[in-house]
């Protein structure tokens, strides 16, 4: 029997120009098999479980940090008798790109040697339950200057848990050997998360990447779930969404912010992926 998980494709603030969504959960019965093409972190307060990641199993409990990558096929576990209270973000790989810098904080990603979590401890894990309770707090009000605060407040929280692999990794269970595919293709989701503004062809990525053109739309395929002009559309429109509800350019403007070189061929493709034209989508958003 052929298995395929959830593939998620949104969370609250996603369309927005803060695409960052943290919340404190329950789980009484674990969650099932899903993916995204976000990141997310989970950090657990209470309860005991278990979690899944592209079938590498680890146990969850009271300061168990996990940092889940864009695509990894994941689901959790809750023990019997137990409730398994955590919080989960989920934020776009946008927060991780430094003005001016091609990667960034995205040097946080490394499937192949680091591990996918950490089991926090002692004053390591006061400190990381603090962080996170602020966020959550910051994510609650409204107070000036919230959203810088919290890409400060996640990039902190990221570095933090980073740090502490790194220091305890010998002791931990190292991600999945066997993924070597991923190594050759993380740099080139990276590049195209980078340049999907531009005018991004497979052959383009070819060239760059010293792979053949058929090869580049294979591991594209094989990690995306997706066709690279697929997924090409997905992060553009996902941008043009952003820009519709929380500036006033125009459509035209958007179109070619977002690497379309027309304004015909942005709103077709648009209306066929989202089901309305862009200004129909502004209107519904902002109830206009």
């Amino acid at each position: 029997m052929t298995y395929y998980p959830d593939y998620l494709k949104t969370y609250p603030n996603m369309n927005t120009s803060s695409p960052l969504h943290i919340s404190l959960n329950r789980l009484y019965h674990g969650f099932r098999p899903h993916r995204h093409d976000f990141l997310e972190f989970s950090y657990v307060v209470d309860g005991r479980g278990s979690e899944s990641i592209n079938d590498m199993r680890h146990q969850m409990l009271p300061g168990t940090f996990t940092f889940v990558l864009p695509y990894q096929v994941h689901e959790l576990f809750t023990e019997p008798g137990s409730t398994l209270v955590l919080y989960n973000c989920m934020f776009s790989m946008d927060l991780l790109m430094e003005p001016g810098q091609e990667e960034g904080l995205l040097d946080l990603i490394d499937r192949n040697t680091m591990p996918s979590f950490a089991q926090l401890d002692g004053q390591d894990n006061e400190r990381m339950r603090c962080l996170i309770e602020d966020m959550f707090n910051e994510y609650k009000g409204q107070e000036p200057w919230r959203r810088t605060m919290l890409q400060v407040k996640l990039k902190e929280i990221l570095i933090g848990f980073d740090r502490y692999r790194r220091k305890t990794a010998p002791t931990l269970t190292v991600a999945n050997p066997a993924s070597k595919t991923n190594a050759s293709v993380w740099p080139i989701i990276h590049y195209i998360h980078s340049h999907y503004q531009d005018d991004l062809a497979l052959s383009d990525l070819a060239v760059r990447f010293s792979l053949s053109v058929s090869r580049i739309s294979e591991v594209i395929k094989q990690t995306t779930g997706q066709t690279f002009v697929h997924f090409l559309h997905d992060l553009r429109l996902r941008h043009a969404c952003s820009l519709l509800v929380s500036t006033e350019m125009s459509v035209a403007e958007i179109a070619l912010e977002v690497g379309y070189g027309s304004y015909k061929t942005f709103s077709r493709i648009f209306r066929e992926i989202k089901g309305v034209v862009p200004k129909d989508y502004r209107k519904m958003k902002l109830g206009i």
